[in-house]
């Protein structure tokens, strides 16, 4: 995998719009499970590809520091060589003085060798530090990303369970609504208002049968007495 590609990816998945993505859901809590399982997944692989990255840099820095420090060294080497050779010569010992001499020029010609790799290295250091950099950033929101899922899919879950809830309770309450046990009362009391009223009348009709055969016996009564005073008369 390439850094290029590595690093569009990084950078793909973690300006990823969330709201956008459940928008479009047909079922918004199994999208978010499926992006969270997405999500870990790439950036389980981003990690791994970001870590080579950054071992290949490291490799390029240790080369470098190695490059500069043999160019240092050269140096060093082609100095010491030179100033034996300006002894030897100034003892009168040319021939010794020039083989020095040649040792300087080739110590100097691996200095310039060293010098010139660290300097080719430089700038594909610093790219490469670049392309590092961005991906720890994108790793980085990658990973807030994923907390910003799961924090999105535990709300959701909770207010998919209180919606059921409410629910159930609201049908539970529309039950009662259609099947309110007190209208069964309000038909049995009104059946007894129907028999007390019912026994009321009975009564009243016994009370008046009561009423007229006391007053028959009343009749009869007078009629007694005026034919007990008639007999009197008689006597």
């Amino acid at each position: 995998m390439s850094k290029q590609t590595i690093l569009g990816r990084v950078t793909q998945l973690a300006k990823a719009n969330i709201n956008a993505l459940l928008d479009q859901a047909e079922d918004p809590q199994k999208m978010l499970d499926q992006l969270i399982r997405d999500y870990a997944n790439n950036i389980a692989e981003a990690e791994e590809a970001v870590a080579t990255t950054i071992g290949n840099l490291r490799l390029m820095e240790q080369d470098h520091q190695e490059d500069v420090a043999a160019a240092k060294e050269w140096g060093g080497k082609a100095l010491a060589a030179s100033l034996k050779a300006d002894e030897l010569r100034g003892d009168g010992r040319t021939d010794e003085a020039d083989r020095f001499d040649n040792l300087a020029k080739v110590a100097l010609g691996r200095q310039l060798q060293s010098e010139k790799e660290a300097r080719t290295a430089e700038p594909t250091i610093a790219a490469q530090s670049e392309v590092v950099s961005k991906l720890r950033t994108g790793l980085d929101q990658m990973k807030a990303k994923l907390g910003e899922l799961r924090a999105k899919r535990d709300e959701l879950v909770a207010r998919a369970k209180s919606a059921e809830a409410q629910n159930t309770m609201m049908d539970a309450v529309k039950s009662i609504d259609v099947l309110d046990p007190t209208s069964e009362l309000n038909r049995f009391e009104e059946k007894v208002r129907r028999e007390e009223a019912r026994a009321m009348g009975k009564q009243e009709l016994a009370a008046s049968s009561l009423d007229a055969q006391f007053e028959e016996l009343d009749g009869l009564g007078d009629s007694a007495e005026v034919e007990a005073r008639l007999a009197a008369l008689k006597r």
